[in-house]
């Protein structure tokens, strides 16, 4: 299964690669004309940073999602579903009032302690609230980020930045370009994190009580758990904007195929990831080419469709 995930995924990035606004000639690149220094250009400064942002938001984002489902014991969360994505969006517009020369680091760092605070509240909700139904779990989490949307949206109107927040926030690669996305490069030491802590996230998923008696410090490890996703959903709404689902169904599909030990299915997790939002932006690319659409939009419908042909078969 690992040989024909990486074929596939080796396939997705010579596609996202090849699609453009600007057609760009592969045999350019190795000629000896003029020409070979504009598809250069092109290569470096647009396509291969627009392909590492779509890798490494995959990745955080699927691997932040099992994270998730594996702290709280549902598998219909992820930072979406959980108010994490409306605190980080809460956090930078706090940061552009209180601080709007601040650099990107800065409102990473707003955005994270926004997040991380939202994680740690909706965790401490689910703990206190015995729920019968696990439908219930993400309805409190949808109910809790649509409070944190609205005090953010009203936030924003407060400070006349509600049209242009609008904008920058929806999930879109098409402004990636050389210099403005490597914030996301903090994904890869949270990754390797999240693989160092596979085995006791996967505990953490068989509940406090196994996790206590096989001497693994719960709330320890879960404050960890929380800081990674807080880095991952902070440093991508930055960068690129909110984007759905991606963390939500990837691993569902993979726990379907392969279980939930986080050890062995933490990298097809992270793949799964990568593939599903270069799919997602290919489509995007492709459907009004040479204009295109929002990658928050078609992930969107993507991921919603995908997800709703999971909730179908687990119902069967």
């Amino acid at each position: 299964m690992r040989a024909v995930s990486m074929a596939l995924f080796a396939l997705l990035c010579a596609a996202s690669l090849s699609i453009g606004a600007r057609q760009l000639e592969w045999a350019q690149l190795f000629s000896l004309s003029g020409d070979s220094g504009d598809a250069w250009l092109t290569l470096t400064a647009s396509r291969l940073p627009r392909l590492a942002a779509l890798i490494l938001t995959g990745v955080g984002l699927a691997v932040s999602g099992v994270i998730l489902q594996h702290i709280v014991r549902n598998k219909f969360v992820e930072p979406a579903t959980s108010g994490g994505l409306d605190a980080a969006k809460l956090g930078i517009l706090v940061s552009l009032t209180l601080l709007p020369a601040a650099s990107t680091l800065g409102k990473v760092l707003f955005a994270f302690a926004f997040c991380f605070l939202a994680s740690l509240v909706y965790v401490a909700i689910i703990r206190r609230i015995q729920f019968s139904n696990t439908v219930l779990v993400p309805v409190i989490g949808l109910m809790y980020g649509g409070v944190l949307s609205a005090i953010a949206e009203f936030y924003a109107y407060q400070n006349n930045m509600l049209q242009s927040m609008q904008g920058w926030l929806l999930g879109d690669f098409s402004r990636v370009v050389q210099g403005h996305y490597e914030i996301l490069y903090i994904i890869l030491p949270v990754v390797v994190l999240a693989y160092l802590y596979a085995q006791r996230f996967t505990v953490l998923g068989m509940g406090e009580d196994m996790a206590v008696s096989l001497g693994i410090g719960y709330a320890a490890t879960a404050a960890v758990g929380l800081l990674l996703v807080a880095v991952t959903v902070s440093a991508t709404v930055i960068a690129v904007g909110a984007i759905p689902f991606v963390g939500l169904v990837i691993p569902q599909l993979i726990a379907l195929l392969r279980g939930d030990h986080l050890g062995r299915t933490l990298p097809l997790v992270a793949l799964g990831g990568a593939s599903l939002l270069l799919v997602c932006d290919i489509v995007g690319r492709l459907l009004i080419y040479p204009f295109e659409v929002p990658i928050g939009l078609t992930a969107g419908g993507i991921g919603g469709v995908m997800f709703l042909v999971l909730i179908l078969r687990r119902m069967r």
